[in-house]
């Protein structure tokens, strides 16, 4: 179904086409605009051979609709052709716009005069009970349209017309592909650096529960004040424009995005939904099943999936815009995009303003070359105490902060502590990372060590270590740190890089315990000068302690409950074991899997993330490691004997008796860590500590048995916990 031919005497084709394109053009240039995010409208008289060829008296009004050049693409469309729908809405909705004539890249539309909604009542304001009345009625009225009458359906349609589960996982996947994968390319790095997972749709899409079966119906899915026109004659009370965004699915999906984007103020929610209930009663009594328990999946999802246009309009904006003040604006519209999407989208560590702007701004950059703003990305600060690297100059560093703001998507990669982006800089023949601390992290565990110190001291030292290169340090826009090594994964780095989550390898737990025998030949002095004067394990111990004394009061309060005991109890209970005095060497100090690359040559592997490293006891690193990765028991037997025969006896001296005192230790500082995590709800998005938390009831099992302690939790807090 399409829009009536042009009718009238026409000289030829030709003609005809050259009439339209010039009215078209008129209108761009004489007509009353209004822009919305998909379209320019421009309303205008019918000239005289207009008139005539549309059938239509002379001077009335009509509407030019033309797509805007460029526009993003971050719709969900069910049909391409809003002529068609149009067709087929108004033969129950009379005063829906008539399509009049189309033609490539626009659409001639009646015109009925009146104002839009937006223009007499703006946002958060009330609406009239009479009105609220009417938008019900508008509704029930789109209900009664017959799929018959409506173009064919996309093929990835459910098949059922009345599985509500099935529609909203359709529109979850419509979401992902048509709004997040066509802006991929462009935008996807800067989701990534918002901490926006690339499968966070897809995820939303897994968890949609079971709901009630409710019949299908015509949505309209974009009615907001702006789409509402109050007409100047007394019938009807309101009308609605711009269909080109219309559906057929679950109406309480109409329902949830018309309650979203009026912006009711939230006491008017309740009011709004029982008007629709009682206008859909009486035409379609099954739309309202299960309406109290289903519609919040349909607002979580409508804030879900506004995430995305609200990012993208808000980047896109600072484009031609160079003023601080653009910038910050747009930061506090993707902030308050993203609280609203966190719950839905499982988003944890929201970045705040302050983190968004720097990151938007390093976006623009990589587009525009600073033009117009004050602070550039060519005015760093470098760390002058470091010496420049001979393979990376300078002028390097300042192309690798502009490559920086363009990494996609899968160069991006967000951690507990950093967001690491992997690019190449021209003239340089290898890729970099650039590292910078996330401005709300928030790790329990300290580090002791300058990080750049430790790789430049490796590197010095010339052993068979696999570790990134270190190759500047400063800071850039609003003095934020970075830092920027050699990447350690796959030369191809638009694969991403393969991590032990398994466990190792016989031939990388070989690899790895050589490489933990060549640390032990790093001059650890010169990263830490005053190191090796105390006893480790005391001093480790004390650390545990003041990490459970800092915790947060609810997670203090929940530990107790779940058995495990206070600070100073825990002192004297970790005071009870000693170990004994091994000659002291630098450890990496956090092998989990995720900080251990695979590499293809004799190395095996690259530990990369030197953040916690410290001066220590080598067995330490070496418990930790298979405490913190999937070991099996042949595999642990295995690294033992190796480190007991590569090692010089000073560094392995009574291990066979000590080893289990620090898989102790570690048993029960993952019980503290992994709880607060559950109650804070801190990094959980990262693999490691994903994957801690949920084997919690096992941890705290097996450190509260641990510890001798007679006290055994409720068995389901646990549970319930993770």
């Amino acid at each position: 179904m399409g829009a009536p031919p042009l009718p009238g005497p026409f000289s030829g084709e030709r003609a005809a086409n050259a009439a339209v394109r010039a009215f078209v053009a008129q209108a761009a240039r004489r007509g009353r605009a209004t822009s919305g995010h998909h379209n320019r409208n421009y309303v205008l008289p019918l000239t005289e051979d207009m008139a005539r060829r549309l059938g239509r008296p002379a001077g009335t009004q009509v509407t030019v609709r033309m797509r805007r050049p460029g526009a993003l693409p971050v719709v969900i469309r069910t049909w391409q052709d809003e002529t068609e729908v149009l067709g087929a809405v108004g033969r129950l909705l009379p005063h829906v716009p008539q399509c009049l004539a189309k033609g490539p890249g626009f659409a001639i539309h009646s015109y009925v005069e009146g104002t839009a909604l937006s223009t007499v009542c703006a946002d958060d304001k009330p609406l009239d009970t009479l009105l609220v009345k009417a938008l019900a009625d508008v509704f029930a009225r789109m209900a009664q349209v017959r799929r018959e009458a409506l173009p064919r359906l996309p093929a990835c349609w459910p098949r059922n017309d009345k599985d509500s589960q099935g529609f909203l996982r359709t529109l979850a996947h419509l979401a992902d592909q048509q709004i997040h994968r066509q802006n991929r390319q462009e935008f996807g790095g800067l989701f990534a650096a918002l901490g926006v997972p690339e499968d966070a749709l897809l995820r939303f899409a897994e968890r949609v529960p079971s709901m009630a079966r409710r019949p299908y119906a015509l949505l309209h899915t974009d009615l907001h004040r702006a789409n509402l026109i109050l007409p100047f004659s007394p019938e009807p009370p309101l009308f609605c424009v711009d269909w080109e965004l219309a559906g057929y699915g679950d109406p309480l999906h109409d329902l949830a995005t018309h309650l979203v984007r009026m912006r009711y103020p939230s006491h008017q929610w309740e009011e709004v939904v029982e008007a629709w209930a009682e206008a859909m009663r009486p035409v379609r009594p099954a739309a309202v099943n299960g309406l109290a328990k289903d519609l919040g999946h349909y607002v979580a999802f409508e804030r879900a999936q506004s995430l995305y246009p609200d990012v993208l309009r808000a980047a896109a904006s600072l484009r031609d815009l160079t003023d601080e003040r653009s910038l910050h604006a747009a930061a506090a519209r993707v902030h308050g995009a993203l609280r609203r999407a966190a719950r839905p989208l499982g988003l944890r560590d929201i970045p705040g303003e302050p983190e968004i702007g720097r990151i938007l701004f390093r976006w623009r950059e990589a587009r525009t070359g600073g033009h117009g703003l004050h602070a550039r990305i060519r005015d760093w600060d470098p760390v002058h105490r470091i010496a420049e690297h001979p393979r990376f100059p300078r002028s390097a560093v300042r192309e690798a902060l502009y490559a920086e703001g363009a990494a996609p998507a899968g160069r991006v990669f967000k951690g507990t502590g950093h967001l690491n982006s992997v690019v190449r800089v021209p003239g340089v023949d290898f890729a970099v990372v650039v590292r910078r601390k996330v401005a709300n992290a928030c790790r329990r565990e300290r580090g002791f060590l300058s990080e750049h110190a430790v790789l430049r001291a490796i590197e010095r030292s010339r052993v068979e270590v696999a570790a990134p290169k270190f190759l500047a340090l400063g800071t850039s826009y609003q003095g934020e740190p970075f830092a920027i090594h050699t990447y350690e994964g796959p030369r191809d780095i638009g694969r991403p890089p393969g991590h032990p989550v398994h466990g190792l390898r016989p031939h990388e737990a070989d690899r790895l315990v050589d490489q933990l025998g060549a640390l032990t030949r790093v001059n650890y002095r010169e990263v830490d000068p005053a190191a090796g004067e105390g006893l480790f394990h005391s001093w480790l111990s004390e650390q545990l302690v003041l990490l459970v004394a800092e915790l947060p009061k609810e997670s203090q309060r929940l530990a107790r409950l779940l058995g495990l005991p206070d600070a100073p109890r825990l002192r004297q209970i970790l005071a009870r074991h000693r170990v004994g005095e091994r000659r002291p060497a630098l450890l990496h100090g956090d092998l989990n899997p995720w900080n251990l690359v695979r590499r293809s040559d004799e190395l095996a592997l690259t530990l990369i993330d030197w953040e916690m490293a410290v001066v220590g006891d080598p067995l330490y690193d070496l418990v930790r490691h298979m405490h913190l990765t999937p070991t099996r028991p042949e595999i642990r037997d295995r690294m033992f004997r190796r480190w007991a025969q590569r090692l010089d006896p000073e560094f392995t001296a009574d291990w066979q008796r000590d080893w289990r005192v620090y898989r102790w230790i570690e048993i029960v500082r993952s019980a503290y860590i992994d709880l607060d995590r559950l109650v804070t709800g801190e990094s959980l998005d990262a693999p490691n500590v994903r994957r801690a938390v949920d084997s919690y009831a096992m941890t705290l099992a097996s450190a509260i048995g641990s510890l001798g302690l007679p006290h055994r939790p409720n068995p389901h807090l646990p549970r319930a916990l993770t």
